[in-house]
């Protein structure tokens, strides 16, 4: 089962990774800069993921999908990327760079499943 992790940033802000069963992050989220916000911003990921569409914007004419949806992309090293959005358009959580396409999509996989239940925990930086 996944978590979500909750840290408190060196700016004050509050952030927050997805970590899947085996503990690796599967998405970041933005910094908050309150508690409360970061929660709403879980929530959030909690509720989008199961039922966001995928669209991979690294096809020739791809079909633009609503939000809430995962867009996939490729960044400047030319590793494919994934941002999930909300249904307002928001940014929610990011993905790490990813060499296939094939592993970009594992990583979305992992978060629908992954974020349905997972549980919150607050960390302490070490």
């Amino acid at each position: 089962m996944g978590k979500f992790e909750i840290k408190k940033t060196k700016n004050g802000g509050f952030m927050f990774n997805l970590k899947a069963g085996n503990g690796e992050i599967i998405a970041t989220s933005e910094t908050y800069n309150t508690l409360d916000a970061c929660k709403n911003g879980i929530n959030s990921v909690a509720t989008n993921a199961p039922v966001a569409a995928v669209e991979d914007q690294t096809v020739e004419g791809y079909a633009t999908e609503k939000n809430p949806k995962f867009e996939i992309y490729l960044d400047k090293k030319g590793e494919f990327r994934f941002r999930l959005k909300a249904k307002n358009g928001q940014i929610i959580a990011t993905g790490e760079g990813y060499k296939a396409k094939a592993s970009c999509k594992n990583g979305i996989e992992s978060i629908k499943k992954n974020a349905v239940d997972a549980k919150v925990v607050e960390v302490e930086d070490k």
